[in-house]
């Protein structure tokens, strides 16, 4: 008998280490980003709408915006009639705030400025009623993410942005990850009109979901505003005029010539290939990643945006 359980152990021991060795090795290669869009197919792909494409030029480039009217249209449709009037030319980015936003908008309008020198709104509107969430729409093509969420009670992408939804109260809304413009404002819900706009630069403040209006994502040119000085003043604001970053224009695409406006197109986030995307990110497995998270987060998930391919 205690032969038979020596001999066992043994084995045992001898098998453990190969067992081990055989577990650490990683599974069949997950196809990697590039390998995945490098097969992606014309169709899968899409043009930003000019009417909805915003372009902000900046001292050292441009930063592409796209507009989400179908989610906060009246927000979508002020801030078009502001680019149109040109009411951000010559304004500034006036506060960036380590791992949290960059805003712009016109100085005066800080508490500490100067109310009577602020620049007219021209025929925008002054008040806008809050467009924090909107009516649930399963008409509109969504792609679902598999693990679930803290903040929703279902996530994924519509149209090309991250989506909280909640059947339930047949309420749907764009959440803050990293890239998504939101419209500042006061503690009065109805004083956001888009003048002063802001973008997420660092770890996702998701709690600001269904308490602001966003109206949208960058596109291009993210390190044109997270790589930007950090304000020394209260919640990053710039304490000083001449460490404000001033903002040469903000057209609208749908304004200049066709052969004028930025050639990119968007990975459709209905599309076979991001569905392959978030899959390829969920369970990893390559000489470097081991150990796959199984799991993904709404706000961890890039939508590829590359420069427009020639048409033949």
């Amino acid at each position: 008998m205690l032969r038979h359980c020596l001999a066992a152990a043994i084995a045992f021991a001898i098998a453990l280490p190969v067992a081990a060795i055989a577990a650490d090795q990683p599974a069949a290669h997950t196809p990697t980003p590039k390998e995945l869009l490098a097969k992606s197919q014309p169709q899968e792909w899409r043009t930003p709408d000019p009417q909805n494409l915003l372009i902000m030029t900046l001292p050292k480039g441009q930063v592409l915006i796209e507009l989400a009217p179908d989610f906060t249209p009246l927000h979508v449709a002020n801030i078009r009639t502001l680019v149109r009037e040109h009411y951000f030319d010559g304004l500034a980015i006036v506060r960036v705030q380590d791992n949290f936003v960059t805003q712009w908008g016109d100085p005066e309008d800080d508490d500490n400025g100067d109310k009577s020198k602020l620049k007219p709104l021209g025929s925008a509107k002054a008040k806008l009623p809050p467009e924090y969430t909107r009516p649930f729409d399963a008409k509109l093509p969504f792609t679902r993410l598999p693990d679930g969420d803290v903040y929703a009670p279902e996530v994924g992408f519509s149209q090309g942005f991250p989506v909280g939804r909640d059947k339930a109260h047949g309420q749907e809304w764009l959440t803050h990850c990293y890239g998504m413009v939101g419209v500042g404002r006061d503690a009065d819900p109805e004083t956001g009109s888009g003048t002063g706009l802001y973008v997420v630069i660092g770890q996702a403040p998701r709690g600001l979901d269904r308490n602001l209006a966003v109206v949208g994502r960058v596109l291009q040119g993210m390190e044109y505003l997270s790589g930007l000085p950090r304000g020394t003043g209260p919640l990053g604001f710039y304490d000083k005029p001449e460490q404000r970053v001033g903002i040469s224009a903000i057209q609208l695409a749908s304004e200049l010539p066709p052969e004028q406006r930025p050639k990119i197109e968007v990975l459709r986030t209905d599309s076979a290939t991001f569905t392959a995307l978030i899959e390829a990110k969920r369970n990893r497995r390559d000489d470097f990643y081991r150990n796959p998270a199984g799991k993904i987060d709404l706000c961890s998930i890039n939508i590829p945006v590359r420069e427009a391919k020639a048409q033949p």
